[in-house]
């Protein structure tokens, strides 16, 4: 079912598309996507909709949905997602979030209030600077490169612009101007979230794809460090989206986790 919310506890009204799966009591799950949109979480959604309460919202700016001009940072999006659980009253909330998802994610945990947060997952995250291990500039990709350094089998993945109907190249191009707004200056990271990570006390989980050259493994290690008690755990032959390559391997990892939350 896909519902239209609205966000509105500590800033103007914000429009939000949001799916909604899964018993109508329970847990509930909210599942964040990252630049691709929400369907390269939906499978993660339908999943965790066996046995929870799975909300996956469509950024705003994402798939032609509307972007207020002052929601220009992760920081403030991730504030719309709280206020929009602190309107359903949900608590004990699972948050699954992918790439940019992920550090949308971290910055609610980090400032969430006690009890809102049961479980964190991070599923090849970005967020802080790691300056060992650069992120990829994934603006300067072409559709090649980005399958390139996105996946472990590219050319299962891999999309001609050139296939494309208009609509689509239309989306894309709407979806990548949105991730650019959000996350492209400073890129791909907040100065200040490094600092704040500490202050998450979910239990949290760091997946990662062994083959992500987006953000390495080695940048994947770096986060999971700064988040207290966090379990690290590598998806092997997959890359920056491990539910898409390799999902029957994420989904177990994040089912074993959940089951010790």
């Amino acid at each position: 079912m896909t519902t239209d919310m609205r966000s509105t506890a500590r800033r103007p009204e914000v429009p939000l598309t949001v799916v909604e799966s899964g018993p109508e009591s329970g847990r509930v799950a909210l599942v964040l996507h990252g630049g691709g949109g929400p369907v390269t979480v939906a499978g993660i959604a339908d999943h965790l909709s066996r046995t929870m309460r799975a909300l996956t919202p469509t950024h705003p700016g994402w798939n032609g949905t509307e972007r207020p001009d002052w929601l220009v940072d992760v920081a403030a999006l991730a504030d719309v997602y709280l206020d929009l659980l602190a309107a359903g009253g949900h608590e004990d909330v699972l948050l699954v979030g992918s790439s940019i998802g992920g550090w949308i994610a971290a910055e609610m945990a980090a400032r969430a209030e006690p009890g809102r947060i049961g479980g964190l997952v991070i599923i090849d995250g970005v967020g802080i600077e790691v300056a060992a291990h650069p992120i990829r500039d994934f603006f300067a990709l072409d559709a090649r490169g980005v399958a390139e350094y996105s996946y472990h089998e590219p050319e299962r993945f891999y999309v001609d612009p050139a296939t494309l109907a208009e609509e689509q190249i239309a989306l894309r191009m709407g979806n990548m101007a949105s991730l650019r707004v959000l996350a492209g200056d400073p890129y791909m990271h907040d100065p200040t979230l490094d600092a704040r990570l500490p202050a998450i006390t979910a239990p949290t989980l760091v997946l990662w794809g062994e083959s992500d050259r987006i953000a390495t493994s080695g940048y994947g290690r770096a986060l999971a460090q700064r988040i207290p008690g966090s379990r690290f755990e590598v998806i092997l032959r997959a890359g920056h989206l491990p539910q898409l390559e390799r999902p029957e391997a994420t989904f177990g990892a994040i089912e074993s986790f959940v089951a010790g939350l």
